[in-house]
């Protein structure tokens, strides 16, 4: 079984726009290779249980890969693919396309993503035709196939309240069964990055959110006008 991670290369101005503001590009990035690197950690936990000697790992990158992937948490048997180009959804269909046995695909929004939850889906996977982890924003986190098909997920469109809903249709409509998985809620913005870390606040991700949020505030009480701000608002 394939374990496939959609994921972009931290680079600032590139990962997690809608955190800036409050955060700067630096921070922004910074909080997604931490998110990216507690997904890893979940995914490294994995590869090493009993029975589960045939998952293999796989990172299906937007950007290039470095120095910066073991600080985010790459290990040894993680192997790196390129994404393609186009729409996300075509991505996503290109994923898939590219397997010929069963495959789980994740993304590095969800830092929150435990070893036994990760552990769980794989196991669905193996009595389902399709695993289908919605997310609260309307989204999902988490899809995997029996039988991969790109055309399950190719014109699915992406980042809308409904795309969850029309993907996990698109999957029906092709007559298979879906075992769904736990809600879980994607990290896009300030909220989203605060309640996630509340669930896990030992995690790298958790800790490099409120250096990032503690350094943005800090910051915008020091901007020019800010106190002058303040004092009138008193």
């Amino acid at each position: 079984m394939r374990l496939l991670v959609m994921a972009k290369e931290p680079v600032p101005g590139r990962v997690k726009t809608r955190l800036t503001p409050p955060l700067r590009p630096e921070q922004a990035a910074a909080v997604a290779a931490a998110a990216l690197a507690d997904t890893l950690a979940a995914v490294a936990a994995v590869t090493v249980r009993p029975g589960f000697a045939d998952l293999r790992p796989v990172l299906v990158l937007e950007g290039a890969a470095g120095p910066w992937l073991a600080t985010a948490g790459g290990f040894g048997g993680l192997a790196v693919a390129a994404q393609t180009t186009g729409p996300f959804d075509a991505r996503l269909a290109a994923a898939f396309a590219a397997e010929t046995g069963p495959a789980l695909l994740i993304g590095m929004d969800t830092p929150q993503l435990t070893a036994d939850l990760l552990a769980a889906s794989c196991q669905a996977l193996r009595s389902a035709d399709a695993v289908f982890g919605p997310a609260a924003d309307g989204g999902w986190w988490a899809l995997g196939l029996a039988r991969p098909d790109g055309d399950l997920l190719r014109g699915v469109p992406t980042s809308r309240p409904d795309t969850g809903a029309r993907q996990r249709a698109r999957l029906g409509a092709a007559g298979l069964d879906v075992t769904v998985l736990p809600t879980l809620r994607d990290v896009d913005t300030a909220a989203d990055a605060t309640a996630v870390a509340r669930l896990v606040p030992g995690g790298r991700f958790a800790a490099a959110w409120r250096a990032a949020d503690t350094r943005a505030d800090l910051d915008a009480r020091q901007a020019p006008g800010a106190s002058a701000t303040a004092a009138a608002t008193r």
